[in-house]
């Protein structure tokens, strides 16, 4: 049996109380200070702690004097557990959810929704100035209409069931057990194992909520037959107001297009599978897809690549203000949806190919100066081999829409060595209440 690892007493022991105050948030929702630290009796001043030693409290907002717990020291900064707020700020409200701060789902609802927008569109600039290089003004964070009730998709889950119990004076015989209560729900704030029990999401849609009461019911009494013996997921996806809960059940969005050349706007009908990847707040998607839309059309250009596609979103919507649209996914049933989402609107100039995104460059014939390309990678952002086929392609602008701000800053410094010039930085608050957000730049060869 190995031992457990020694806690690392420097520069603070373990569950040491500290009072400071916080200077700013992390892009991971962390209040960071900084700590005075005093030097050890013999030995020399450590550097790393000039200006103060960094600790990373979550919970905790800029400006507030607080009382943190240390848990972890690391290399240059440390871990604490909020304690108390001494000097709450002013932009500090109420949380509406009861598992805020035990949940880790959110990270921000107890911060004034003004200030998670002012604060996400700060950390886009730092990502931009410290991962990238790049001074460059960011526009305002375009904010949802709903700051709660926006997610259209939720995924609880359930670790293993450890037991059977008859339900309390209920008299029913032993064959009739009923599960030992478990958790459904999501992980805790600063664990990889241990579940929050949320029988409500305060982000999630109230169809969802309405489903899910029914949906926790029906796991137990799966679990109570034998058939999760490891545990498992439930899958909620509101499309319209009618709720999945099948992972291959097809469902249905209906959206608002812009029409760039025409003028006006369009009705856009998608099909996907409950379990494919689909933007989760419908109520700001219509102004996202548009911004997409808008700048990917504004140069003029005939040709449009969708790479990362889905079920056809961007490669759709901005079909009627382009010669020919080419869409890759790597997913064949997205790509199967996309031709049959072209099909049901009536959209004859857009074709859809599964393979890596990087394939379409290799046969494509859309002339490079003439040719936009989308971008929506995963989180992880893109890959090499993606980028390299990407640049030798040259397409004149690509807009790269990102879920993740810091890999996408990491990949500009590759465009930038491309010769890619930065037009706009517009972020999207997808995702209110937590540290996520969408960020859509624009980039273009000079001509």
């Amino acid at each position: 049996m190995s031992k457990k690892k020694k806690f690392n007493d420097r520069p603070f022991p373990y569950h040491q109380e500290i009072e400071f105050e916080i200077s700013t948030l992390t892009n991971l929702g962390l209040g960071l200070g900084r700590v005075p630290v005093p030097a050890t009796a013999g030995d020399p001043p450590d550097p790393r702690s000039e200006g103060g030693w960094v600790v990373m409290v979550p919970f905790a907002l800029p400006g507030e004097r607080v009382r943190a717990r240390v848990y972890r020291n690391h290399k240059n900064y440390s871990e604490a557990d909020l304690v108390e707020v001494l000097a709450p700020s002013p932009d500090r409200v109420a949380p509406p959810c009861p598992y805020f701060g035990s949940c880790g789902g959110c990270q921000y609802q107890h911060l004034a929704y003004a200030s998670q927008l002012s604060w996400k569109r700060r950390q886009v600039s730092e990502l931009l100035n410290h991962m990238a290089g790049i001074e460059f003004p960011v526009d305002p964070v375009i904010g949802s209409p709903r700051e709660f009730g926006y997610r259209s998709k939720i995924t609880p889950h359930f670790g293993r069931p450890r037991g059977l119990v008859p339900d309390a004076g209920s008299g029913i015989p032993a064959s009739d057990l009923t599960p030992l209560h478990f958790p459904i729900g999501f992980l805790r704030q600063g664990s990889r194992f241990d579940l929050v029990d949320v029988q409500r999401c305060q982000i999630a849609t109230d169809a969802i909520n309405a489903k899910l009461v029914e949906a926790r019911a029906r796991a137990r009494e799966q679990a109570a037959a034998g058939m999760f013996p490891r545990g498992g997921t439930i899958l909620l996806r509101d499309a319209g107001g009618v709720v999945a809960t099948d992972s291959s059940a097809i469902v249905t969005e209906e959206i608002s297009v812009p029409r760039t050349a025409a003028g006006g706007e369009g009705r856009l009908r998608l099909r996907f599978l409950a379990r494919d990847f689909f933007q989760n707040n419908p109520f700001i998607l219509p102004a996202f897809v548009r911004h997409v839309i808008s700048q990917a059309a504004a140069g003029g250009a005939r040709f449009l690549v969708d790479a990362y596609c889905g079920s056809g979103l961007f490669a759709l919507g901005a079909a009627p203000d382009f010669q020919r649209v080419a869409g890759v996914e790597i997913s064949e049933t997205s790509v199967a949806f996309a031709c049959e989402n072209a099909a049901a609107n009536g959209i004859g100039n857009a074709a859809f190919l599964a393979a890596q995104a990087g394939a379409i460059f290799a046969g494509l014939d859309f002339p490079p100066a003439e040719t936009v390309v989308i971008i929506d990678p995963p989180r992880k952002g893109c890959d090499d081999s993606f980028l390299r086929q990407l640049f030798a392609f040259a397409p004149r602008t690509v807009v790269y829409v990102s879920c993740d701000p810091a890999t996408q800053m990491r990949d500009l410094r590759l465009f930038v060595g491309a010769g890619y010039g930065l037009s706009r930085v517009q972020p999207f608050d997808l995702f209110p209440q937590t540290r996520h957000l969408e960020c859509v730049i624009t980039l273009t060869l000079p001509s």
